[in-house]
């Protein structure tokens, strides 16, 4: 069974998939916007940049606020923090990987290098 927090990094991460989306959170980064905002430099409608920040609301990414008559969208943070920590882990991870591999090459690379001296002796 899927817990709560690997269903939310599922959909966060389904939403980033796509490159318009990316692009959407890119630009929220600098400045929050209302859909018709975020819809002016694409080539496409105001209802399917409206899908692209449903589907990020829903994965958590983006929160729609209310201020009298606009409707700006921010990005939520929390979830940006789940994130990193996520990808935090394995980069941790992988690089205790390299540290011991880098470990392992540096012990060969001494015991070849007492190898070599014995055979000149």
């Amino acid at each position: 069974m899927v817990d709560e927090v690997t269903e939310q990094l599922n959909r966060a991460f389904a939403a980033l998939a796509d490159p318009t989306r990316r692009d959407l959170v890119a630009r929220l980064a600098g400045a929050d916007a209302t859909v018709g905002e975020l819809a002016q430099p694409y080539g496409m409608s105001l209802q399917a940049v409206s899908k692209h920040v449903k589907v990020l609301e829903e994965a958590g990414l983006v929160v729609r606020s209310k201020e009298a008559q606009r409707r700006p969208v921010h990005l939520d943070a929390e979830v940006f923090d789940l994130m990193t920590k996520w990808i935090e882990r394995y980069r941790r991870e992988a690089e205790q990987r390299y540290q011991r591999l880098d470990a392992v090459l540096d012990r060969m690379a001494v015991s070849e290098g007492d190898t070599s001296e014995d055979q000149t002796s």
